[in-house]
């Protein structure tokens, strides 16, 4: 089974942008455009402390007629982030995120924030694993 750790070393950027709990909205998501992510991990003293979508900024900005500039991230984070660590396994993340009904999770060991994986990055690697499975029948069932 694929871990975590292997879907880290995988991906193409493993750059994870963070922000300040008390940066304003229209800060986390300008960086959010500029870097063309759809979620941002907020830090705070080094540990995270939420996490910021586009799903929190369409619910809790747009919808509730906030102001981007004068609203703060921790306003409107999701404070209660669930993580994985870098042992869990794709199938056991994919579980999770379908459940919870979550795009991003980030990578903390030791409250250290290791990566951010997406549901795209699992996909691509229970993907892979499954045309390794294939090939590997096909080369025991040719002799």
């Amino acid at each position: 089974m694929t871990t975590v750790a292997q879907v880290l070393q995988d991906k193409v950027s493993q750059t994870v942008y963070t922000i300040h709990p008390e940066a304003t909205v229209l800060e986390a998501i300008s960086l959010m455009a500029d870097k063309g992510i759809g979620a941002i991990v907020v830090v705070h003293e080094g540990i995270v402390a939420g996490i910021l979508s586009e799903r929190d900024y369409t619910r809790k900005i747009a919808l509730m007629q906030r102001k981007s500039f004068d609203t703060t991230v921790s306003e409107i984070m999701t404070a209660k982030v669930l993580t994985v660590t870098r042992s869990a396994t794709v199938e056991d993340c994919l579980e999770l995120m379908t459940d919870k009904h979550l795009r991003h999770l980030p990578v903390v060991e030791n409250d250290q924030l290791l990566g951010l994986i997406s549901i795209g990055d699992l996909v691509k690697a229970a993907m892979d694993d499954q045309h390794k499975l294939i090939e590997q029948l096909q080369q025991y069932i040719s002799g």
